[in-house]
């Protein structure tokens, strides 16, 4: 049976939120299964994600190009992010180790975090959230504000404490004392209690592209590396180490299996020039 629309009442229920069982007697109350479906709902609804991401799910996500390395990547980087859903819940409880989403702007990957995100809240109920770097220093300056309904804390904690966090654009902003000591806070928080971080980036973790380590978390052969073998060298200005201490470009290594987008062309571009929706 389809589930009940967030306008009409549940059919097993009535909106009750429970159901009868008959027992030769005046019956017996169990918990609908709607009400499953409602928590799931809510926890995708408190994890914030922006009302123009709220549709990504690894489903839809568009891998189709006339390009072999475009769709290569586009292919791979969707498997990787599968595999990890797949394998989350492991022995014990949850993953301690994320992914970093690397390339230009534009190629999906606040899309494909933002699918691993509500994928799993939709199958594990996971207590996720979801931050735009850029986003959330400017939430936090206003808290500066007398007036301000939230205080620092009442922002940051969440974020270090969620079972997952997406945080999206990490290097965006220009590394000032303040915004450096508020970034380390939030990822040194989530290295030293291992709780899985999801990143996506538009700079490089180095010269080639990718850091030879062992995965943070089993990959296929087949997935662990691009189509293309690694980037050439690259200016300085495009690493992540340009906009990052090293004390955290570090913790990222550790924290995170990087998924690199790099040979991919700008899709939002491409889309508004042939007058297509973006997905």
């Amino acid at each position: 049976m389809l589930p009940a629309t967030r306008d009409e009442p549940c059919p097993l229920c009535g909106g009750r939120g429970w159901v009868i069982e008959s027992d030769s007697g005046a019956g017996i109350a169990r918990p609908c299964s709607c009400r499953e479906q409602d928590r799931g709902r809510r926890l995708v609804e408190a994890a914030g994600i922006p009302p123009r991401y709220r549709h990504c799910r690894l489903s839809n996500f568009q891998t189709s190009s006339p390009a072999v390395a475009e769709r290569n990547q586009l292919q791979g980087s969707r498997r990787i992010a599968e595999h990890y859903v797949e394998g989350f819940l492991q022995e014990g409880g949850f993953r301690q180790s994320g992914l970093l989403f690397v390339g230009p702007p534009g190629v999906g990957k606040t899309h494909l975090a933002v699918g691993v995100l509500v994928d799993l809240i939709e199958r594990l109920r996971v207590r996720g959230r979801f931050a735009e770097f850029t986003s959330l220093i400017h939430q936090i300056q206003a808290t500066f504000d007398p007036g301000s309904p939230e205080s620092k804390r009442e922002i940051l904690d969440p974020l270090m404490g969620a079972e997952l966090l997406v945080l999206d654009e990490l290097g965006a902003q220009q590394m000032t004392p303040w915004v450096r000591d508020i970034l380390y806070l939030i990822i040194n928080h989530r290295y030293t209690r291992q709780l899985p971080t999801v990143f996506t980036t538009n700079y490089l973790l180095d010269e080639t592209g990718q850091r030879k380590k062992r995965p943070a978390f089993p990959v296929p052969a087949s997935l662990d590396r691009g189509p293309d073998g690694p980037d050439t060298a690259l200016a300085s200005e495009q690493l992540l180490s340009s906009r990052l201490p090293p004390m955290l470009v570090s913790r990222l290594y550790e924290m995170a299996q990087p998924v690199l987008m790099t040979s991919i062309e700008d899709f939002r571009r491409e889309n508004k020039v042939h007058g297509s929706r973006l997905r």
